[in-house]
C-alpha cells in the first residue's frame, strides 16, 4: 500500500505527434496499469512531479489524471494523492481493455473540441486568473436568506416544467437594469436566461449558424465563443484586434453569417470599442444580413469617464443579440447568464432553450430576482467598482515595479483582467506552467490568437487578489520570469 518506484522511464511522448498530450500520457498510464507493470493500489506520483519528469504543463498532466480517475483506472484520495485502482476489480466488471482493442472514435466537431485550449483555474490560485470576481465581499448572509426563503416555497412554480422560458420576475429585473445601465433598448419578453453567457452562445451559435456559415470574430478572441461556432460547424473569418483598435475589412471575402463583438471590454485585450467603430460593424453586418452576438461579459466594470452605451441599443431594429452573465459581479458558481435577443427572435429561441437543457434553476432564478430588486445587487456592484479600482491601481503599481523588464499591462478602461504583452522574446506557456508550480495562475496571451497570429504574454486577473497578497505573487512572478529556483 505504500509508494513504489514508478516506471517513468517507460512513459514516452512524441511531442511532434498529432494526438495531444494529455492523451499519450492517458493511454501510456492505462497500459501500464493493464499489463500489470503499475501495480494495484500503488501511489502515482505529484502532478508536479510528473509534469517536470515529462517536461509538460501541470494541466496537461491534470487532464490525463482526471480521466483516468473517470474511466476508473486511478483514484483520488484527498489528502493522500492519486492511487492505481484494484486491477481485479477492473477485470471483473469487464473494464480491462482487450490486446489490440480501441474505443469508438469521437465526431469531428467532438475532436475539434476536445482539442481546444482549456482554461481552467485551480482553487486557492486567485492570483492571476482572469475573470475570476472578489467572493469574500460577497452579501452571502443575505443570499441565504432569500434563498432559503424561496426553497421553502410550495407548488411548482419553482419546481416544475413550466417555466423554461426563464422566471418573469427576473426577467424584468434584468430588462429593468440594462435599460438603465447599458443603454440596451430591451424588455422583459427579450430575455432569454441560460446556465451562463458560454450556454447561451452555444445555444445562439446552433440556432444560427448552418455547417460551414462563416463568422466572422475578433483575433485574438474569447477561447469559448471560438468553441461554440467551431461546434456548430462554422467555419471563421478573422476580424483583427490590436492596441488600436479593431480592423474590419469593409468587403470581406467571406459574407459573414454572424459577427462577434466584445466591443465594451475586447476580450482579452481590454479595449473599449469606439463609437465610430460600432457604427461601421452595424451596417456591414446589415449589408450582409448577418447577426451581431455582442458579449458584454465585463461592461459593469468601467474606470475612466462614463460607459460607451451597448451596441444593441444604439440603432433601432439592429441585427444584434446581447450576451451578460452574472459570473463577473456576483460569483462564477451562480451560472446565470442571458441572451437578449430581438422581439421577433424571442419565442422561437425560448423554443431552441429549451431543447438544449441549458435553463438555470427556477429556484436560483427567483433568488436573483429579489436580489436585485431589493437593491442588493446595485449596493453589491457599486462596492466592488470602488474595491477594483484601488486594486486595480496597486497591480498596475506592482507590474511595473517587479515585472516591467518582460511585460507591458495594457492599462485599458474596463474589465477585471489586464492584458500584459511580453516586451522580450518568451515562452509563455512554458511560463504559465512554471508559474502553476510556485501557486499562480497564468494565462497564456498566445492562446487566444488564431493559427500563427499568436502574441506572447498574459491574461491577469487582479480583482479576487488583495494588495497584500497581489505584492507578494508579483515577487513570485518576477522569480519565474527570472529564472530563479
Amino acid at each position: 500500500m505504500a509508494d513504489t518506484n514508478y516506471p517513468l522511464d517507460l512513459l514516452r511522448l512524441d511531442k511532434s505527434s498529432a494526438e495531444p498530450l494529455h492523451l499519450q500520457i492517458r493511454n501510456g498510464l492505462r497500459a501500464m496499469i493493464l499489463d500489470g507493470r503499475l501495480k494495484s493500489r500503488t501511489r502515482v506520483p505529484s502532478i508536479r512531479n510528473l509534469a517536470r519528469t515529462l517536461q509538460v504543463s501541470r494541466n496537461t498532466v491534470v487532464s490525463a489524471i482526471d480521466q483516468l480517475v473517470a474511466e476508473g483506472y486511478l483514484e483520488s484520495r484527498p489528502g493522500a494523492g492519486c492511487w492505481v485502482t484494484d486491477t481485479h476489480a477492473l477485470s471483473s466488471v469487464g473494464i480491462r481493455a482487450r490486446a489490440g482493442g480501441s474505443m469508438p472514435s469521437l465526431s469531428t466537431r467532438g475532436d475539434l473540441m476536445s482539442r481546444q485550449a482549456l482554461i481552467q483555474g485551480q482553487p486557492h490560485q486567485a492570483a492571476f486568473h482572469p475573470g475570476v470576481p472578489e467572493t469574500e465581499s460577497f452579501p452571502f448572509k443575505v443570499w441565504g436568506r432569500i434563498l432559503k426563503r424561496k426553497s421553502a416555497s410550495s407548488g411548482d412554480d419553482l419546481f416544475g416544467y413550466h417555466t423554461i422560458a426563464g422566471l418573469y420576475d427576473l426577467r424584468v429585473a434584468i430588462a429593468e437594469y440594462l435599460t438603465v445601465s447599458r443603454g440596451l433598448n430591451c424588455v422583459a419578453d427579450q430575455i432569454v436566461p441560460t446556465t451562463g453567457a458560454q450556454a447561451a452562445l452555444d445555444f445562439l451559435a446552433r440556432m444560427l449558424i448552418d455547417e460551414q456559415d462563416a463568422v466572422m470574430m475578433e483575433n485574438p478572441g474569447f477561447l469559448g465563443a471560438r468553441s461554440a461556432f467551431l461546434a456548430a460547424g462554422a467555419r471563421l473569418v478573422e476580424l483583427p484586434v490590436d492596441e488600436c483598435g479593431w480592423h474590419p475589412v469593409q468587403r470581406p471575402p467571406n459574407h459573414p453569417k454572424l459577427i462577434y463583438l466584445t466591443p465594451s471590454c475586447q476580450h482579452p485585450l481590454g479595449m473599449t470599442m469606439p463609437l465610430e467603430q460600432r457604427l461601421e460593424i452595424l451596417e456591414i453586418a446589415r449589408r450582409d444580413e448577418a447577426w451581431i452576438i455582442e458579449d458584454d461579459y465585463d461592461g459593469e466594470y468601467n474606470f475612466f469617464g462614463d460607459p460607451v452605451p451597448a451596441m444593441q441599443g444604439l440603432v433601432e431594429d439592429a441585427p444584434v443579440i446581447y450576451v451578460g452573465t452574472f459570473s463577473k459581479v456576483l460569483f462564477p458558481s451562480l451560472r446565470i447568464g442571458y441572451a437578449v435577443v430581438p422581439p421577433d427572435l424571442a419565442k422561437k429561441a425560448r423554443a431552441v432553450l429549451s431543447f438544449t437543457g441549458q435553463h438555470p434553476s427556477l429556484v436560483l432564478q427567483a433568488t436573483l430576482a429579489e436580489f436585485m430588486s431589493a437593491g442588493h445587487f446595485s449596493r453589491h456592484l457599486n462596492r466592488m467598482r470602488r474595491l477594483y479600482a484601488r486594486r486595480r491601481k496597486a497591480f498596475l503599481e506592482f507590474c511595473d515595479t517587479y515585472v516591467s523588464e518582460w511585460l507591458k499591462p495594457l492599462d485599458e478602461r474596463t474589465g477585471i483582467q489586464i492584458a500584459c504583452k511580453a516586451v522580450v522574446p518568451m515562452d509563455d506557456l512554458g511560463i504559465a506552467a512554471q508559474a502553476a508550480d510556485r501557486g499562480l495562475s497564468l494565462v497564456p496571451l498566445s492562446y487566444y490568437g488564431l493559427a500563427g497570429s499568436a502574441k506572447s504574454g498574459f491574461v491577469m486577473g487582479y480583482a479576487a487578489v488583495p494588495e497584500d497578497k497581489m505584492e507578494e505573487a508579483f515577487k513570485t512572478l518576477r522569480s519565474v520570469l527570472s529564472g530563479e529556483v
